[in-house]
């Protein structure tokens, strides 16, 4: 897939979570926007992912689970799930839960949502396949909040002891988190030196343009013997321009007057 049509797929992607957000009037649109092009990229071009129950595919651990939208999107459009479902964000007994639930979902690895645990399970598959000699990759999305957390830091230093090459971090830097910027709550900041103190090989990419993704992720293929971690630069709320680089909307449902704007800025209207 050409990046032409990868910007398709992202722009519906941003489509279907904001009108799963609208209808359950509740969710986290801010950080599921931020991640729709690192997604795109990796179910579209990077990941040996045709069918979601193939013992040879790579594998996707979302660890800011709150960005589930960003995936249920992804794997409707992968047809792995159905558009059916849309309308089931986080409803009683929905397979949409607010966090991802692997024993529900078609395509979900690993049940994620409280924040830091997704490295550790990234690093235990990637483990699992180096000890049975498997090709299988692993790769995680982590939120820049999330880097406060120490089991992420734990995980850094485990996926370095074991020269775990075949587990790769992506992280989702849009520089906000639910309480404000990073800078102001915590600072995570120089954030590449701590992953190369911690034996990484960093990569910086612009999380929203698929040639600088691409640019990184092929860069990627050519470490050995280490993990690495994309720093992907993006934007809180990316496409909704009333969103964008605000904290105000990491947990907020646009109300009908906002999702209507929201879906025109984006392109096509409604999501009908």
């Amino acid at each position: 897939m050409n990046n032409e049509d990868m910007k398709v797929v992202a722009q519906n992607i941003r489509k279907n979570i904001l009108t799963m957000i609208h209808e359950a009037k509740s969710g986290h649109p801010g950080g599921s926007l931020s991640a729709v092009e690192i997604m795109t990229y990796l179910y579209y071009k990077e990941m040996n992912i045709v069918d979601c129950k193939d013992e040879n595919r790579d594998r996707f651990v979302l660890s800011k689970g709150h960005g589930a939208p960003a995936l249920y999107s992804v794997l409707m459009e992968k047809g792995f799930i159905g558009k059916d479902l849309i309308g089931t964000l986080r409803q009683v007994n929905s397979k949409l839960q607010g966090h991802p639930d692997m024993r529900k979902v078609p395509g979900v690895e690993a049940s994620t949502g409280s924040l830091g645990q997704g490295l550790s399970i990234a690093n235990g598959m990637a483990l699992a396949f180096k000890l049975d000699k498997k090709e299988n990759r692993v790769f995680v999305l982590i939120g820049d909040g999330e880097m406060q957390e120490g089991m992420i830091w734990e995980a850094a230093m485990l996926a370095n002891h074991y020269k775990l090459d075949n587990v790769t971090a992506i992280l989702d830097h849009n520089g906000l988190q639910i309480d404000g910027r990073n800078s102001d709550v915590m600072t995570i900041e120089p954030i590449d030196e701590k992953w190369r103190a911690f034996g990484w090989h960093v990569i910086k990419a612009d999380g929203h343009d698929f040639n600088s993704l691409e640019k990184a992720f092929e860069e990627r293929k050519t470490v050995n013997g280490k993990p690495a971690v994309i720093i992907a630069e993006t934007t809180k709320g990316k496409g909704c321009s009333f969103m964008e680089d605000k904290a105000s909307w990491h947990g907020k449902a646009p109300n009908d007057e906002e999702f209507c704007t929201a879906m025109e800025e984006i392109g096509g209207g409604l999501n009908v």
